[in-house]
C-alpha cells in the first residue's frame, strides 16, 4: 500500500478525531466558552480539523523514526521522540496561526494570556500539553494505528469512503474559504483583527433563548449577516476603548 494512502487514510481518522476532541474542550475547558455550550469548533463547517489531520500524521512518521535507534539509552529515545513531536506539532500550530493572523487577519485562537506566548499562537504550557498527547499517542494510539492501516490493505475498497470523505471536505473548505475572505475584507475595511471564536460565540449567543433555531454546522448563519455581526462587535470594543481611556 502507498504511503499516500495511508497518509490520506490518517488524515481522515485525525481530523475527524480531533474535531471530537476540541468540541468537549470547548465545552467544558475553554475560557472563551463561560456559558459551557456546544459550538463546533475550527474553521470549517462539517466534523474535522485539519490540523489534528496533519499533526496525526505527523506523530505516525515521527514514531517510526524510533526503529533508528537514533539514541541508543530507550528513556531517553522515548524523551527525545516526545519533545520532537511537540516540537513538530507547536511549529504547525504557529504557522497555521501566523497565516491566518498575517495573511487572511482572523485570530483562530488566542493564548495572549498564558505566559511565555508568541503572538498568542503558540505557548509552553500548550506545548508541554502537544508532549503529553505525544506520549498518550505513542503508548495508547500507535499500536491501533498500526493495526488499522494493516486493516484498510486488506479492505482497499474502504479507500472509497476515504475519497468521499476528502471530496466533501475540499467542497467545506471552499465554502469556509469564502467566510474568511469576508472576515479579510472587513478586516482590512476597519484594519482590525477578527476573532474567529468571538464571532461564533456571539452569534451562538443569539439563540440562547431558542436554541432550536440555532444551526451548530452552520454557526455563523443566523437572522443577522456576517458584516452586521462584525461591525456590531468593533462598535463595542471601540466603545470599550473609550471607556478605558476616561
Amino acid at each position: 500500500m502507498s504511503m499516500f494512502l495511508k497518509l490520506a487514510f490518517l488524515f481522515f481518522m485525525g481530523s475527524i478525531a480531533g474535531w471530537v476532541i476540541e468540541l468537549f474542550f470547548r465545552k467544558f475547558f475553554s475560557d472563551s466558552n463561560p456559558e459551557k455550550k456546544w459550538i463546533n469548533p475550527g474553521f470549517c463547517t462539517g466534523p474535522y480539523l485539519p490540523l489534528y489531520g496533519v499533526g496525526l500524521c505527523a506523530m505516525y512518521l515521527i514514531a517510526s523514526l524510533e526503529n533508528y535507534d537514533l539514541i541508543t539509552n530507550p528513556f531517553w529515545n522515548k524523551i527525545a521522540l516526545f519533545a520532537f513531536m511537540a516540537l513538530c506539532m507547536t511549529g504547525l500550530e504557529y504557522i497555521a496561526g501566523i497565516i491566518s493572523l498575517k495573511i487572511f487577519k482572523v485570530r483562530l485562537w488566542d493564548y495572549s494570556n498564558n505566559k511565555g506566548n508568541i503572538q498568542g499562537i503558540i505557548c509552553p504550557l500548550f506545548s508541554f500539553f502537544w508532549a503529553v498527547l505525544g506520549a498518550i499517542y505513542y503508548f495508547l494510539i500507535h499500536p491501533h494505528i498500526l493495526d488499522a492501516i494493516i486493516w484498510l490493505s486488506e479492505n482497499l475498497a474502504f479507500s472509497f469512503v476515504v475519497g468521499m470523505f476528502f471530496g466533501v471536505f475540499i467542497i467545506d473548505v471552499v465554502h469556509s474559504g469564502q467566510l474568511v475572505a469576508k472576515f479579510k475584507k472587513f478586516a482590512e475595511e476597519y484594519e482590525v483583527v477578527v476573532r474567529h471564536e468571538q464571532v461564533k460565540s456571539r452569534i451562538r449567543a443569539r439563540y440562547n433563548d431558542n436554541p432550536k433555531k440555532y444551526r451548530f454546522f452552520r454557526p455563523f448563519k443566523s437572522d443577522k449577516s456576517l458584516l452586521e455581526h462584525l461591525k456590531e462587535m468593533s462598535n463595542e470594543f471601540e466603545e470599550k476603548k473609550k471607556k478605558n481611556k476616561k
